[in-house]
């Protein structure tokens, strides 16, 4: 994914404490708005871990399915099968 490349504007280190929790510094919580209670998103990736809000994850993953005609493909394959079990 080159995604992050153009997203990353810093570099942070934490440590896993007890019970795993995570300490995200304060300076990057106050730029990306994170309040106690916000949901976050851990999405491991076989270049490691990425950590999202959920409109960070939905605005990516609604970028990555752009132009995609989901239901068109849907039907189209649905059409495949009816024609080759002999329906419709």
């Amino acid at each position: 994914m080159e995604w992050y490349g153009s997203l990353m504007s810093g570099t942070y280190q934490t440590t896993v404490g007890d019970r795993g929790r995570l300490v995200i510094p304060a300076e990057l919580r106050d730029r990306a708005g994170l309040t106690e209670g916000t949901t976050l998103t851990l999405i491991e990736t076989p270049g490691g871990l990425v950590l999202l809000t959920r409109p960070q994850l939905r605005a990516l993953v609604r970028a990555d399915l752009a132009g995609l005609d989901l239901v068109g493909e849907l039907l189209a394959e649905r059409r495949v099968e009816a024609a080759a079990e002999g329906v419709g």
